[in-house]
This record gives structure tokens, C-alpha cells and sequence, in this order.
């Protein structure tokens, strides 16, 4: 209340009252509602109604059935899917999952993963991430990890090419 004494009781002259006065710092358009849960809606919806799915397989760089599941929305990769599939071990492993940021919290990987299931509805399908965002979806989609005794032996390992030769001195 520090000051508020010296103001006039009436807005007769013009000066308006402390509690009329926008607080400082808010900036920006009027009506805009900027951290408010209507965005995260809103962003929730564009997800289940504006993103496609395109699959597609890595040539044999990682070795056979190494595919990648694109999450596109509006010409632009927002996120993606990278599994491997043996239909001899009718089982699939999920090596990565990359979503963009703004798609945080929406659903998406839940969807992409749902997208997966239906898409080959025979695989059994296991987990190798390990970044705890990822393994809660994992937990939440109840898509075990993949351990030492489950591993398919059809499917190679993925190859990574070597960095260069160390020179010794000699």
C-alpha cells in the first residue's frame, strides 16, 4: 500500500486506479492465452487430425528390416520412429523414437506406437531406448525391454562405421 494514499478517491480527473492498471510485463495481443491448457488442446487435436504416417525402409546400411516410421505434419518431419522386424521371430524392436519438442504431451508417441501395432499386427514388439521420456511411453505402452535372452538372432546388429585409424608412432 506503499503510495496509495496520495491517490484521489474519484477518477474525476482522469487518473485511473491501481487495480485498472495491466499488470507489468504482460505484453502481447489483448486476447491471446499463452500457457493456458487450451494450447496443449489445440495441439493435441492437430496431432490426431493433421499428422500423416509414411513408412519407410533403410536401405541395407543397418542391415533387413530396418525401418523408419515418419511422423509428417505439413510437408515437415516432426518426429520419428526408427524399428526393426523379423517375420521368421515374428517379433519387432523398437530402436529410437525422436518427437519434436512442441509435440511434447500431446499423444503423438502414443499414437506412432498404436500406428505401429495395427500396422503389423503380428509382432511382438520390444524396446532398446533408454532415455526415461521414451521408457515411460514403453511402460505405458507395455512394450517390455529387450533383454540378452530375447533377442532375435535374424536380425543383424546395426553396422557403424569405424572412426579413423589411429596412427602409432613408430
Amino acid at each position: 500500500m506503499h503510495g496509495q494514499h496520495a491517490r484521489p478517491a474519484s477518477t474525476l480527473f482522469g487518473l485511473a486506479r491501481a487495480t485498472e492498471t495491466p499488470p507489468p510485463g504482460r505484453g502481447g495481443a489483448k486476447h491471446s492465452r499463452q500457457g493456458r491448457p487450451t494450447g496443449r488442446l489445440r495441439r493435441r487435436l492437430l496431432v490426431y487430425r493433421a499428422i500423416d504416417f509414411l513408412s519407410t525402409h533403410i536401405p541395407d546400411q543397418s542391415g533387413p528390416g530396418e525401418e523408419c516410421l515418419l511422423l509428417v505434419h505439413v510437408r515437415q518431419i516432426v518426429g520419428r520412429v526408427h524399428y526393426r522386424m523379423c517375420s521368421d521371430c515374428t517379433q519387432g524392436v523398437i530402436t529410437a523414437i525422436v518427437i519434436d519438442k512442441r509435440f511434447h504431451s500431446t499423444g503423438l508417441g502414443t499414437r506412432a506406437l498404436s500406428h505401429l501395432r495395427s500396422r503389423h499386427p503380428g509382432l511382438a514388439w520390444r524396446s532398446t531406448v533408454s532415455m526415461r521420456t521414451t521408457r515411460d511411453l514403453m511402460r505405458r505402452m507395455r512394450i517390455p525391454a529387450l533383454t540378452a535372452d530375447t533377442r532375435c538372432p535374424h536380425i543383424r546388429r546395426p553396422h557403424r562405421p569405424m572412426s579413423d585409424p589411429v596412427v602409432a608412432d613408430g
